[in-house]
């Protein structure tokens, strides 16, 4: 296995660590155990550093696989998944905490259900559909939308009432949709959908 690949692949194991530091326990176990404790104090700010960390290596392990010819077939497997788990797994936990709203994660994970669809219709037919400069808009915007909800608008509050955090959310779900539509109509004509 390449250096590409298991970069990606560590960015899939770094999402369980995710969901430790971003769940919430019971009070009774954060008062008993100070390890839990330390998660409900801290663990929001660990789950922020290890999502941008697993969000680093995306750019990381396509630069290696470019770069030194790693490009495989389970690296072009293992890439897409890995981010549609980490993105999905960030909204569905922030949903849960209350911290996102749920159409917001609803619309974000059906874009990604329904591109992952038509691309496996493409392969299926010996197509292959690249992602496009808005997917790659979509993602970074996602990333950045899903840190500043994390921060809970930190440091954006001292400076203004504004909910940056909100409104990046807002746009991130935007970007969502239309980067969704421009590639479905640019590469349904592609496929012959029987």
């Amino acid at each position: 296995m390449n250096l590409a690949n298991r970069i990606t692949i560590a960015r899939i194991l770094l999402i369980p660590l995710f969901i430790l530091f971003l769940a919430e326990y019971p009070l009774w176990l954060t008062e008993q155990n100070s390890f839990f404790g330390f998660i409900h104090d801290k663990g929001t700010y660990i789950a922020l550093g290890i999502f941008i960390l697993a969000s680093a290596t995306d750019k990381l392990d396509g630069y290696i696989a470019r770069k030194y010819n790693q490009i495989t077939n389970l690296g072009k497997l293992l890439d897409p998944l890995a981010d549609k788990l980490l993105i999905s797994v960030a909204l569905i936990m922030m949903v849960q905490s209350g911290m996102v709203a749920t159409w917001i994660a609803v619309v974000i994970i059906a874009r990604e259900f329904v591109i992952t669809g038509l691309r496996m219709v493409a392969s299926e037919q010996g197509i292959a559909l690249a992602a496009d400069k808005w997917g790659k808009i979509k993602m970074v915007l996602q990333v950045a939308a899903i840190a500043a909800v994390l921060l809970d608008n930190v440091p954006v509050q001292s400076i203004t009432l504004m909910r940056v955090d909100e409104l990046l959310m807002f746009g991130a779900a935007a970007i969502t949709i239309l980067s969704g539509a421009h590639y479905f109509i640019n590469n349904f004509k592609l496929i012959q959908l029987r």
